[in-house]
Formats: C-alpha cells, sequence, structure tokens
C-alpha cells in the first residue's frame, strides 16, 4: 500500500508539473478517424518496401501499455478496442516540446496519435509519430506487465482493469455481446417479436424463487423485482401475440456461486400452437446458430477439459428414466414417498415435511444425474408437484410436458408446454400457496390477474427460458458466471 502511494504521489506531482507548463490532461474534442484494428487488418502483410513507397497518415487513440526510452526516441505500445499497435516516437519527428511531453508520459496514459506505418528491424508493423497529444491522465498504475491482474476478487471488483490489461477477459466479452446478437436475430428471423415486460411487478412469478422486495411511495404499496417475465410474456399471447421473446435481467434472492449471480440475464420466448417437443428442435438450431458465430462453425466445444458435442439430435430422457439409467438409483425404491425420502436422505439430502414424492425426486435428480449430464441432454417429464405452470401429460397426469436441458453438468433452458386451463392453474396455484404457508419460501403466489388473462383463452403454446449466462460460460470456457458478467455482485469491499 506504501509502495502504492508512493507512486500515485508521483504521478500526481508529474500531473501539476504537464498542467502547470500549459499541457491540458483532460482535453476534447479530438476526433480519432481511425482504428488500430484497421491498420492490423490492412497493413499486416505489408511489406517495409511497400509501406514506404506509398505511405498513408493514420491519426489512431489508445492506453499506453508499454514505454521504452532511447535517448531522442522512444517505443511505447497502445491499446484500443480492437487492438495494439508499437509507436515510434523521435524527437527530430515530433519536435523538442512533444518530445519533452512524451518523455513525462506513464503507462496508463491515453494518448492520440498520427503518423504513418513502417516495419522496425524486428519486422513489428509500426507507427512512425509525427504529432502527439494527450488526452487522459493515468494517476493509478496499472498492475505489473509480467505478473498482471491475478487476484480474483479484485479481477470481478476492478473489472475496468481487468480488461485493460487482460485481453482473454476483453474477449469473452466481446463473444457475449455476439451471442446475445445472435440470439435476437435468431429469433427474429423466425417472426418472434422482442418485447419489454415490468422488471418490477405486485406479484412475483413464473418461477420457484424467493424474490427482492422493494417499496414504491408514491402508489404506496409493496413491489417485487421480477424473478421471471414468464406470467406476463403469456399475457401477451393471450392478447394476440403469437411469438414473442424477452431478453433481460431477472432478479433472485439467493445465495451466490459459481453458477449463481442474484441478477442475471435470461432468455424468455413463448410460441403458440407449439408444444415443448417442439422446442427441444429449435434449441437444438439455436445452439448451431451459436457455433457458426463464435465457434467458429464447429459443433465440438471445448469446456473444462471437457469436448462438448452439440451436433444434434440430443439424447433425450424421462425424469425417472434418467434416475435408473444414469443416476443407478433402484427403479422399486422411486415408486414410493417413504422409500425415495429413504434414498435421499441416503444421499445426504434435507428433505421437508412440505415436499412431496416429486420434489423428492427431483432432488436427488440434482445429485444423482445432473452431474454425470455432460453431453447435451434433454430431461422430460417432470413432476406435477414442481411444475405449477406446465400442462399436464395426456398420458400420464402425474408429470408434465416439460423439458430442461443439460450440458456440461448443468442446466441451460427449461421449457414446457403451457397450462392455459384457468381451473387447474388456480388448483395449481392454491396448492403453492398452502407450500408456503408450510414453510417453502420459494413457492409461487397467487396470480388472480393472470387466471383472469387465462379465463379469456390463452391458445396452446409452448415457451421455454434459457440463461444467457450460462450459454456465455460454456462458449468462453470459463469456470465462473463472475467470469461472464461485467459487475457481479460481491460482498462489501474491506476497507485498509
Amino acid at each position: 500500500m506504501e509502495d502504492l502511494n508512493i507512486v500515485m504521489r508521483e504521478r500526481l506531482q508529474k500531473a501539476e508539473e504537464l498542467e502547470g507548463s500549459g499541457v491540458p490532461l483532460y482535453p476534447n474534442g479530438y476526433p480519432v478517424p481511425h482504428h488500430i484494428k484497421d491498420l492490423l487488418d490492412g497493413y499486416a502483410d505489408k511489406s517495409a518496401e511497400e509501406l514506404e513507397a506509398s505511405p498513408e497518415t493514420f491519426t489512431v487513440a489508445g492506453r499506453i501499455l508499454s514505454l521504452r526510452s532511447f535517448g531522442k526516441s522512444i517505443f511505447m505500445h497502445v491499446l484500443d478496442a480492437g487492438g495494439r499497435v508499437q509507436l515510434y516516437v523521435q524527437q527530430n519527428q515530433v519536435g523538442k516540446e512533444t518530445y519533452a511531453l512524451t518523455k513525462k508520459l506513464d503507462i496508463g496514459d491515453l494518448v492520440r496519435v498520427t503518423g504513418t506505418l513502417f516495419r522496425t528491424r524486428t519486422n513489428e508493423l509500426t507507427l512512425l509519430v509525427r504529432e502527439l497529444r494527450l488526452l487522459t491522465k493515468n494517476l493509478r498504475p496499472l498492475p505489473e506487465k509480467y505478473h498482471g491482474l491475478k487476484d480474483v476478487e479484485i479481477r470481478y471488483r476492478q473489472r475496468y482493469v481487468d480488461l485493460i490489461v487482460n485481453e482473454p477477459v476483453r474477449e469473452a466479452f466481446r463473444k457475449r455481446a455476439t451471442i446475445v446478437q445472435t440470439v435476437r436475430r435468431f429469433l427474429s428471423e423466425r417472426d418472434f417479436l422482442e418485447v419489454e415486460t415490468p422488471m418490477m411487478q405486485a406479484v412475483p412469478g413464473g418461477a420457484t424463487a424467493k424474490p427482492f422486495k422493494t417499496f414504491h411511495n408514491a402508489l404506496n404499496m409493496e413491489l417485487f423485482l421480477r424473478i421471471a417475465p414468464e406470467l406476463y410474456l403469456k399475457r401477451l399471447l393471450v392478447g394476440g401475440f403469437e411469438r414473442v421473446f424477452e431478453l433481460n435481467r431477472n432478479f433472485r434472492n439467493e445465495g451466490v456461486s459459481t453458477q449463481h449471480n442474484p441478477e442475471f440475464t435470461m432468455l424468455e420466448f413463448y410460441q403458440a400452437y407449439a408444444t415443448y417437443e417442439d422446442l427441444m428442435q429449435l434449441t437444438e438450431e439455436l445452439f448451431g446458430v451459436l457455433c457458426d458465430a463464435v465457434n467458429g462453425g464447429s459443433r465440438l466445444v471445448t469446456y473444462q477439459d471437457m469436448t462438448i458435442d452439440l451436433k444434434p439430435p440430443w439424447r433425450r430422457y424421462r425424469l425417472l428414466d434418467s434416475l435408473v439409467e444414469v443416476g443407478e438409483v433402484p427403479r422399486e425404491a422411486l415408486e414410493h414417498p417413504e422409500h425415495t425420502a429413504a434414498v435421499a436422505r441416503s444421499m445426504g439430502i434435507e428433505t421437508k415435511r412440505f415436499e412431496g414424492h416429486g420434489k423428492l425426486l427431483t432432488k436427488i435428480f440434482d445429485v444423482a444425474v445432473e452431474p454425470k449430464l455432460i453431453q447435451p441432454t434433454f430431461i422430460s417429464h417432470y413432476p406435477l408437484e414442481v411444475s405449477p405452470l406446465s400442462r399436464r401429460s395426456e398420458s400420464d397426469p402425474a408429470v408434465t410436458d416439460r423439458f430442461e436441458l443439460f450440458i456440461a453438468g448443468r442446466e441451460m433452458a427449461n421449457a414446457f408446454s403451457e397450462l392455459n386451463d384457468p381451473r387447474d392453474q388456480r388448483e395449481r396455484f392454491l396448492l403453492q400457496l398452502q407450500a408456503r404457508q408450510e414453510g417453502d419460501e420459494e413457492a409461487h403466489f397467487m396470480d388472480e390477474d393472470y387466471i383472469r388473462a387465462l379465463e379469456y383463452g390463452m391458445p396452446p403454446a409452448a415457451g421455454e427460458g434459457i440463461g444467457i449466462d450460462r450459454v456465455v460460460m460454456l462458449f468462453t470456457d470459463s469456470p465462473s458466471i463472475r467470469d461472464v458478467i461485467l459487475f457481479p455482485h460481491l460482498r462489501p469491499e474491506k476497507k485498509i
């Protein structure tokens, strides 16, 4: 800490000297017509002779990452949003005044330079500087070049520094942007309408999760940050929009882990006159398009030393069958609630009095099956108890027409044929209220307005939610959700 304070005092003193000599530290109004990536893409294959034969003038801006002074010449590397390039500054090219300014620059400063390209004796593409202007003075030193920013918590907390010094981090968030853009384009091309629904809701719904609470003073009412947009999107199906989607934030008052952040990005889309089986095929198509956009077209993705094959068709299991075939749980132990509870307890799973047979089956699944689902796998026919918004299976009313997608041992998507019978939906909500009264804080609330909407008639439909953060984790080989969220939630910073 003392060393940092010394360096910062030195930089402040240098900044005051520059300002005292008439050099503005934070000027504005200097356009930058070129990007470093343009220089690299357009001239990387040009020889020294070709560059010399037709010299072009370029003006770029960027952050200084390195500085090496050799008497009357200075080499530096600067970085902008698209790449980095070497600069060569000579006193006889820029003049004594500008060269004196250059001698006082620090790593981390932002500069604007104009010059021509050439190749050094080591054949590195370099910009010979004719003009240089300081745009922003850096007062706090960047992490040392060879050690970089390694502390994980500091990387998440000071993402602005992480992005400066770690190119793989910048690349991961570029991929994230491409994934989001590709998802939007994929759905729009299939006639899905992008919409926005309330972030603050009087009745939180659409998922089993504990919401964040807030209060609206003017309306004198309690509101909740949404845990899902589902019930509002299905209201739009009632209103006549047959294909809708929303890609936005959800908020759940739950723990923080490598897979969970209280604020996360979810894609939800709904299609009238479709079934959950239609969405299985659509999901396979979507991941194929994502492979084309961010994985060079290959259907093989490397994730944490595992090779994931995204080529369809993907494996499909009914939940009960997966417990037997993948989880290696005897089928007879899953047929009666007391036997199932005993199996759960033998695995160290906590059981609660308000949890029925279906809930116990999914808890065992989470432990015995989910971690083994490395290759893409659809698990379908979830118990009615854990699917309060899903349509009952016509062949087995104890389960629903629902699937979840698992890749690399974690849930990626949840989808089902929608329950559109308002009478059945009311009974499901009442059962959820009973579970809440018995201690289940994540049970669904009663939503009378949603029931009313269903009474007007919602077409048969299917809907799906996909966790965008987890998709990005997969395609960027990121072990933690915090690696793909620019500013993840953290505990308060300790004061020193």
